[in-house]
This record gives structure tokens, sequence and C-alpha cells, in this order.
């Protein structure tokens, strides 16, 4: 019973895992490309590089979600949406348009 349980929580963590770097890589796509250096962050093929990797290993290596690379890639998911992506938003990227204007509940 508890390795069941063990299994499940694996499978979660995966599913984790795999949604944030789904998620990075996607929105670092959305991202013009002068936004980056703008920004004063690595340039555009480094990040979906690394994100794609990233995602790429953790689809590979799915049911061992805590393996060393699959934890460096969710280093690197997170560094991008904690550090780069409200860097670049600033200076057109994102949904918005680079709309400065946003407050915490959305634009003013």
């Amino acid at each position: 019973m508890f390795g069941d349980f063990q299994s499940w929580i694996l499978i979660l963590l995966g599913i984790g895992a795999l949604g944030l770097k789904g998620y990075a890589f996607i929105d670092a796509l959305r991202v013009p490309t002068q936004a980056f250096p703008a920004a004063g962050k690595w340039s555009k093929p480094i990040w979906l590089s690394i994100l794609g990797v990233a995602l790429l290993v953790e689809i590979a290596l799915f049911p061992t979600p805590l393996f060393f690379v699959n934890l460096l890639g969710v280093v690197g998911a997170a560094v991008y949406l904690v550090d780069v992506r409200p860097a670049v938003r600033q200076f057109g990227g994102g949904r918005r348009n680079g709309n400065t204007h946003d407050g915490p509940y959305g634009p003013w």
C-alpha cells in the first residue's frame, strides 16, 4: 500500500514539473526577442534552449521527477518564471504588449 502512495506522489510531482516547464517554455516563445537584451537577461535562444531541453528531459524521464537532471530543469524553469519573465514583461514581453500600467489586479 505504501508503495502505491509513493508512486502516486511521484506521478503528481512529475505532472507538476511538466506543467511548470511547459508553461515557462510557451511563455518564452511568446516574448519578443528584443525584450531579453533590453531587460539585461540572456538572449531568447539561450532561454529557449534551456527550457526546451528541460521539457524534453522531463518528457523522456517522466516517471522519475526527482532525478537530478529533472530537478535542474525545474530550477531553470523557476528562475525564468520568477526572474526573467517579470523583467521582460516590462520591455514589451507578454500578453499585454508591454503595458506598463499594470497594477496588482490588472491594468489601470
